[in-house]
Formats: C-alpha cells, structure tokens, sequence
C-alpha cells in the first residue's frame, strides 16, 4: 500500500535525450531546470510539455515528456515578442490613463497591440513609450498566472472601463479557462505561456509604426490604433533587422518601379497592373526564356478561357472550398418574352473567372482518346488568372488580383511519379540558378484537415513526392498540415540579397481532380485508368517574381533583362552622325538601346542614366567619332574603356545573350 501511494504521488518526465527521471507530482518545470543544474534555470523561460509550450510555474501532475526552453531557441523568440506585447500596453496604459487594451499578439518579426482612446497614438508617442518600456522590463515583475470565475473577470474588465476586454471573455466558450496574467500590478487577460519575469523580454526592441484597425476586423465596429513593435534576442539582431528593413525600403519594388518608369497601380483597377514599355520588355525577355525551357523540358503550350461555368468548379471542388476567393458573375441569356432582343441573368447559372488553370487543362486532356503511351503529357500556359484578394492584402505586384502564373500540369502514370517529380525539380534548380538565386529551401507541405480524398491516396501522393527529394538527395523540411486541399506539395523558398524569404516554386502531387472531372487513359493493358496530376509552377506569379527579381538586384536587373541595355551618349554635337551609326548597329544586333543626343554635359548624362540603371553607357566625342571607338561605361564602376565599336558591340552582344 505505502508503494501504491508512494507512486501516485510520483510523476516520470522523458527529456529530450529519452533520459527519464522521477519528480514528485506537482513539481514545476523550473524546479526540474533547477536540479539539473543552475545555469540551466538561469536560462531557461518556458516549458514544452509534451509539444505544448507552458510556463515554468505551472505544476506537472502526470507523466510527461518535457523539453526546457531558452531564450535563444525559436519558441524564446515567439515568447520575447509575446510578452513584449503585454509590457507595451502597461506602458501604454502608464503613460495615458483612459486608454482601453484589447488584443495583443506575437507575429512574425515581432508583435501589436490594439488600443482604444479618443486621440489616436502618433509615431511622436513612441521615445516615450519605449522609455517606459524599459523601466517595467528592467523592474523584472514576475509574470503570474491565475485562473479566474468567468463572472469575477468580467466584472473586473468592467469595473475598469475595459469594455473589449470584458466582451471577449463574453464570447469565450463556457469551457475555456479564464487565464489572467499579472506582471507586478498590471493585470491582462491572456492564454499564456509568459517567462518567468518582465526582465526575460530584454530591451532589443522598438516600435515601428502605427495604424488603424477595426475592432475585431469589423467596419461596423470601432476604429482603434494599432501599435507595431519588433523584438530580439539581443541588440545585435534588432540592429541586422532595423538595417534589413532600411535595406528593404530602398529596394522596394513600388519605389523603384516608379522611377524607371516601369509600371503602375491606380485605385480604379486594385490589384492589377498597368505594364509600361520598361517593365512590359522585362517581361517579354522572362516569358521568352521561360518558354525556351519549357519547349526543351517537353511542354506542350496551351491557352484557356479565363471565364468558365461554375460547373467545372463545382466538379473540381474549388466552389466548395475556394468560392470566397472567386470574381464571380451571373450567367446573362436572351429573354425568350422580348424575342431575344433584352437580356436577363440565369438564376440556375453562375460564370466565374478562374482562380487557377487545372481544370481548364483537364478539358484539354479529354479531349480524344489518350493511351498509355501518351504519358507524360505536359501542359504548359502563361495562364491569367483572377483571386478576390482582401484590399488590406494587396501589396505593389507581389500581391496582385490579376496575375500570370508560369503554370503547367503534368499527366502522368503512377511509375512516372518519380521521375517527373525529379525533372521538375531538376528545371527549378537550373532556372533559379540562371535568374541569381541559388539560396533556397524546400518544404513537403503534407495534408491538411481540411482535404479531399482518402488517406490512402495521400499516403500515396506524399510518399511520391517525398522519394524524388530524396532519390536527388536535397534537403527538405516537412510542414505538416500545409497541403492543398487536393494534394501535397513541394514549396520552394527562395532567399534574395538581403535575407528575405519568398514562397515561389510549387509542385502539387494530385490523385483526387483526375477522378473528380473523368480523366482517364487507356492502359497498356486496354483498361481504362486514371492518370495522376502534378500541378507545378515554377516563378508561381510572374508579376509577383519581377517584383522579387527588383527588389533583389536594386532594379540593376542582369543585363539580359534590362528594359534598355545600352544608351550612346554624345559629349559634342559634332559626334551625332556617329552616335546615330552606333545606335544603328547596337539594334541591328538586337540590343536595346536608346540615343541621347541632348546638349546637357557628359557628366549630366551619366548621372541621370546611372539613376535609370542603365548597365552600358557607350559614350562617343569627336575624337571617338574620328577612330571609329566608343568610350564604354558601365553602370556601378567609374571606370571607362575605349574601344573599336566592332568590337564593343560583339562584346556587348555576347554579355547580353539570356542563360538559355
């Protein structure tokens, strides 16, 4: 009996290196940092118990697997941004009595917290915000966990003036936990975990701007000030964030677009862009490559209708689970009552324009009889398509309503999987190292809970794409739950110069819309099967890309896509006839190139051509033009080349050739 009970009062905790050890029920997570040795305590903020972020203080009561975390580990950063959040608004609510909090979460690169108050918060506020900040992290309150009665909450929230506080505990579920957060004695309503004081957040902080935002993304409900911060480990990450974000804003694609006169976005058409001559050629010399290597990767290129009955998507499933995201239109038929002459909407049909091309491609792949021997077909388009982006999403051209993906499908056997995939990937490598980016990571995103299809294709479906990473032998990363609804995927991430991440290349492993639209083929065997579907794009969006490939370079694209590739400019009138003659045989040769023949300086004139990125500047005097040369600059050097023109322009033509 005395070992019986002996044992109900003892927990066994797994850690991380399976080592196993016995603590009494109730111990707490510090106290098990704490006997494994004081440095760890010092250093530990939280607990993961059995995958579940939780406070150092919480009693353990069960047997567990238990993970201590640190400051430094990517869980320590989520929770220096979190607590963060609660020690601005004590600030907030220090400094400016009155001022409701509502919610305040981490995300990523830091954290917000939305306010009430009838003058709204200014960048003006922040030096003393964040000098309060500082005083409640350097007092080091221990953050303190209660749980409270639902009613006591409420009226306490209340009882302060704190109305949104009170009516989100209203709406929570009777079976949640009213969790309250001390930190010395400012209270907040929170789900927690916290370290274990103000003092873990540290100072590597600052906010970063202010907005508006709805109450609960509500028009209809109150406009509050949103507070934006971000938040490190330590000084010297904020500082690499700070000159990132710096960095950033000169790239950015909008700024530069703006003035190399490339494109534009106008209010009366949000989430398209207007293609200028510029920007239209950077496009024109992608597509062309991209073309080239889909022709020699076997691709056949196709073109499909950009609206289409809802019954092809109500067969694909995408009116089920992706209508929200659709521009959707009535059908609109002759009225048979005035002769066909007025028109009215069919109440029984919808048109919508298409989000995406697959099932546009399926039509084409059942249109005559397919054999076996017609696997792999590879259908490819530069397809425009049409997503009802939220306004708040929109973001320059990298987040666009209409834009062109680099699309195809692949129609493939079972035993193809394998090596289709590995092609797929195979082109990836090779067209982001031709377009400068060698940096890049891939995830196997597998299903998620919301999918069509049973789990014994997707057993299937991932294990397929899985085997090709590993038959090339790249690294990957898994992420579970992140699938579409119809398969798994490859994700390529891709790296740019100063760090940043973009989501571009995908590649979708698809059993379940080859049998929902009746693709089938005619087997080696004469039975009729169903073929497999890989969708895979490469860039994803094309508008979206260019913006990377801008922001990327500093809009000093690679020669091969630069909307003017060279510009003759002359020192003195008496070198125009020349200048004209070089800028003949600079075109003659497919180069793109533009004549100033301006009286301004030289000097004038290789500034202002510097600012429009021009990567060649071939400049010709009298002396030049009486030797047949050209004194060659080329943009981001001062220094200058003199050279026979025959042999300027092969160069010229030689470094401009596109990769492929």
């Amino acid at each position: 009996m005395a070992d019986a009970a002996r044992a109900q009062n003892e927990i066994t905790v797994t850690l991380p290196d399976g080592a196993k050890r016995t603590y009494a029920a109730g111990t707490t997570g510090m106290e098990i940092a704490e006997s494994i040795s004081k440095s760890l305590a010092k250093a530990v903020v939280a607990a993961k118990i059995d995958g579940a972020l939780s406070d150092l203080s919480l009693p353990i009561t069960r047997d567990v697997s238990l993970a201590l975390v640190k400051r430094e580990d990517a869980e320590g950063l989520e929770l220096i941004r979190h607590d963060c959040a609660h020690v601005l608004a004590e600030a907030v609510q220090t400094l400016y009595p009155g001022t409701q909090v509502t919610i305040g979460p981490n995300i990523e690169n830091g954290f917000f917290y939305d306010f009430a108050r009838n003058e709204p918060f200014s960048t003006d506020d922040f030096a003393a915000i964040e000098k309060e900040m500082k005083k409640i992290v350097e007092r080091g309150a221990p953050f303190k966990r209660e749980v409270w009665d639902r009613n006591k909450a409420i009226k306490f929230f209340k009882d302060k003036g704190e109305n949104f506080k009170a009516e989100l505990i209203q709406d929570l579920p009777e079976t949640e936990e009213i969790k309250m957060y001390s930190q010395g004695e400012w209270i907040d309503l929170c789900r927690g975990p916290h370290m274990p004081t103000t003092k873990s957040v540290g100072t590597a902080f600052k906010l970063m701007k202010v907005a508006g935002a709805y109450w609960r993304g509500d028009s209809n409900k109150a406009m509050l000030t949103r507070i934006y911060g971000t938040a490190w480990r330590n000084d010297q990450e904020l500082k690499d964030y700070l000159t990132q974000i710096e960095e950033a804003e000169k790239r950015d694609h909008r700024k530069i677009g703006k003035e190399l006169d490339l494109f534009h976005l106008q209010d009366e058409a949000q989430g398209s862009v207007f293609w200028h001559p510029k920007g239209w050629t950077i496009w024109v010399a992608l597509e062309a490559y991209l073309r080239r290597r889909l022709n020699d990767g076997g691709y056949q290129e196709v073109k499909t209708p950009q609206l289409m009955d809802s019954r092809f998507w109500e067969a694909s499933g995408h009116w089920g689970k992706y209508r929200e995201n659709m521009f959707v239109v009535p059908d609109v038929v002759p009225n048979t009552e005035e002769g066909g002459k007025v028109f009215k909407e069919d109440p029984k049909h919808f048109m919508a324009l298409k989000p995406m091309n697959c099932p546009a491609h399926v039509q084409i792949f059942k249109q005559g009889i397919k054999s076996y021997r017609d696997l792999p077909l590879r259908l490819a388009e530069f397809g425009c398509c049409h997503r009802n982006e939220a306004h708040g999403a929109l973001h320059g051209i990298m987040r666009v309503r209409q834009f062109t993906q680099d699309d195809a499908h692949i129609f493939c056997r079972e035993d193809q999987i394998l090596e289709e995939s590995i092609k797929f990937c195979e082109l990836t490598k090779a067209i982001y190292k031709d377009l400068g980016f060698d940096n890049y990571t891939i995830k196997l995103e597998t299903r998620p809970e919301n999918r069509m299809g049973s789990d014994a294709l997707w057993d299937k479906a991932e294990k397929g794409l899985e085997d090709a990473l590993k038959k090339l032998g790249m690294k990957y990363e898994i992420s579970p739950g992140d699938g579409a609804f119809y398969g798994p995927k490859l994700a390529f991430i891709i790296k740019d110069a100063i760090g940043r991440e973009w989501g571009c290349g995908t590649l979708q492993l698809d059993f379940n819309l080859p049998e929902r639209l009746d693709a089938l083929y005619t087997a080696e065997d004469g039975s009729r099967q169903r073929p497999v579907m890989l969708h895979r794009a490469i860039l994803g969006s094309i508008e979206r890309w260019i913006g990377i490939m801008i922001e990327n370079y500093a809009g000093k694209l690679p020669l091969w896509l630069a909307p003017v590739q060279c510009v003759v400019a002359t020192i003195t009138s008496e070198a125009d006839e020349f200048a004209q003659e070089v800028i003949n045989e600079l075109k003659a040769k497919g180069i793109r190139a533009e004549i100033d023949l301006r009286n301004e300086k030289i000097n004038y004139k290789v500034r202002e051509h510097s600012l429009q990125k021009v990567p060649y500047l071939f400049v010709v005097g009298k002396r030049e033009a009486d030797e047949r040369k050209v004194a060659i600059r080329q943009l981001g050097s001062d220094a200058q080349n003199v050279q026979v023109l025959e042999i300027a322009v092969e160069d010229i033509v030689n470094a401009a050739r596109p990769p492929y």
